[in-house]
């Protein structure tokens, strides 16, 4: 951590958005398992790779446009160095798996998300976003307008919902744990009930546009034949080679 990401001495922080990729190492049998099949368990590591990659340098291009620091919130433990050799070294590492205290109503993946932004607003960070790591196009523009709304005066959140119901990104600017707590992680209900937490709480919510992230056969062909978001190019290699060796003839069909 350097001495600017370091809250002052008279309590003040550095005037800048974290924004953390809730990541996860790409092994083989243990990630993108919902894509098992069309994919092989190795051509689904491949992928997540490169998702990682993408969303890595999708966040080093919106810092050239606002003040965003990225980080990727990892877990488990013991696994920086995998992680790292995707994300790059500008990119910092937080502990994001949810053994950090926590109010007994913050259950299952929230306790990961509310345990990053815990991490990244403890660095000094005035705001702090977590961000889903299946969404490698995700337009740039997304991440600039959460930092920007976030980091202007007053308390507030940002949500930027999925199309399968959850969300792709959530900002807030102090950690409150309400915002993650009774929720059903993974289900078409977590976005909706994220709102009403930030209702309850009087916590003002700013929507972004929404977007789709790529975690089973369905959504990976929408992908294959999206071309409006971010280039994606550690991805469309990706996909480029799975075409070639006949991995996404199927879902080459369908997209």
């Amino acid at each position: 951590m350097s001495a600017a990401d370091r809250p002052a001495a008279d309590g003040t922080r550095s005037p800048t958005c974290a924004i953390g990729i809730m990541a996860k190492a790409p092994q083989a049998g243990r990630s993108k398992t919902r894509l098992c099949p069309p994919l092989t368990p190795d051509e689904a590591a491949a992928l997540s790779g490169a998702f990682l990659r993408d969303t890595a340098a999708n966040i080093a291009d919106a810092s050239r446009s606002a003040p965003i620091a990225a980080y990727a919130a990892y877990a488990p433990r013991g696994t920086e160095a995998l992680i790292a050799a995707h994300v790059g070294a500008k990119t910092g590492l937080v502990l994001a798996d949810g053994t950090a205290p926590m109010p007994g109503d913050v259950q299952g993946f929230g306790r990961c998300l509310l345990h990053a932004i815990k991490g990244m607003l403890e660095r000094g960070h005035a705001a702090a976003c977590v961000l889903s790591s299946d969404i490698p196009t995700l337009p740039t523009r997304l991440l600039i307008e959460a930092a920007e709304h976030l980091l202007a005066p007053g308390d507030r959140a940002v949500l930027g919902a999925s199309d399968d119901g959850g969300y792709y990104i959530l900002g807030l600017k102090a950690a409150h744990a309400e915002m993650f707590a009774d929720i059903a992680w993974s289900t078409a209900s977590v976005a909706e009930a994220t709102r009403e937490r930030a209702r309850g709480i009087g916590l003002p919510l700013i929507e972004l546009d929404p977007w789709y992230d790529v975690d089973d056969a369905p959504s990976l062909s929408v992908l294959i034949a999206e071309t409006d978001g971010y280039a994606a190019p550690a991805t469309r290699a990706v996909l480029g080679e799975l075409e070639r060796t006949g991995g996404l003839a199927e879902l080459v069909a369908l997209a």
